[in-house]
């Protein structure tokens, strides 16, 4: 059972793929809430390896159905090599966002390093939308909605190659929890590449606890288990500092039981927190709950259970 305790924080300060400013600042945010300080408390060896360079985001429409893309493909090459740099060292990389577009980079190391080592991979995408948008799909062209479509084989060349192998993923390996906000032909879309989507009416049919269960299933041994955290997921009372807030989501208790249960499979072997963003947050809360929410990953817990 794999049991990471060596973290390595990795800061990706960019809204490059994004529909709103300010998602460039998150890492920050999220150091000023204490993440390091309450991961070391719980034992956890904690590296800061500071923030990767990029170019500055140039806020101009898209181009060909994509915004930024030259600017999107450096910044994900460049977290792909620094998520693939932490985990051949033994390390367990936490990317800092940024926009969820990064997503892209940072699964696609994960992909590329299970390759490497023969493991299996899980892809738990925690988030309000299920980001599986093509240029065809969407006319914003906002890379931050394309990611798992890209990892998935669909996108254009410059990302879906990031990680050296097309697709980097398949869609049977994801299991996207929280969901409430799909455009129409991304739905579509979804449902014709058989993504597993707990969306939030299974949720509240079911409850976090069998969401989890089914989501969770099948992990064994030889089982990567990666978590792509947007802070959209949850619900905007307790975390208004997102760009794309959707009402309805997990409450605080739901959210927290989710993170207990990724963090009893003993499995997660990688993160992304992605999206926050301070300039539409107030007084840091959504990164303080975050905070929260991750040292829950790493074994927090409110139950008094031996």
């Amino acid at each position: 059972m794999t049991k990471l305790r060596n973290v390595s924080l990795i800061g990706a300060p960019t809204d490059i793929g994004a529909g709103a400013r300010g998602a460039s600042m998150g890492p920050e945010a999220i150091r000023v809430a204490g993440l390091a300080e309450a991961l070391r408390a719980r034992g956890v060896d904690v590296l800061d390896r500071g923030n990767l360079l990029g170019p500055s985001n140039p806020w101009q429409p898209p181009t060909g159905g994509y915004r930024h893309l030259d600017e999107v493909v450096a910044w994900n090459t460049s977290v792909h090599d620094a998520v693939y740099a932490e985990l051949k060292t033994g390390r367990m990389p936490i990317l800092l966002g940024g926009d969820h577009c990064l997503g892209l980079g940072s699964i696609a190391a994960v992909a590329h390093h299970c390759r490497d080592v023969g493991k299996k991979l899980r892809v738990l995408w925690l988030d309000a939308h299920t980001d599986f948008n093509t240029s065809a799909l969407t006319p914003s062209g906002n890379i931050h909605g394309m990611p798992v479509a890209c990892l998935c084989g669909f996108g254009p060349q410059e990302l879906t190659e990031i990680g050296g192998h097309v697709p980097a993923i398949s869609p049977k390996w994801v299991r996207q929890i929280g969901i409430r906000s799909v455009d129409e032909g991304e739905r579509a879309f979804v449902h014709e590449h058989d993504l597993e989507v707990f969306d939030m009416r299974f949720i509240d049919e079911m409850g976090m606890r069998h969401t989890m269960e089914l989501a969770l299933a099948t992990l064994d041994d030889n089982t990567h288990l990666h978590v792509s955290f947007d802070v959209d997921f949850l619900d905007p009372v307790m975390a208004p500092g997102v760009g794309t807030t959707v009402g309805g989501g997990p409450t605080y208790r739901e959210a927290h039981l989710c993170m207990e249960m990724i963090h009893d499979t003993g499995r997660m072997a990688s993160l992304d927190i992605m999206e926050l963003n301070p300039a539409l947050d107030v007084r840091n809360q959504t990164a303080l709950v975050a905070v929260d929410l991750i040292e829950s990953l790493f074994g927090k817990s409110t139950l008094m259970r031996k």
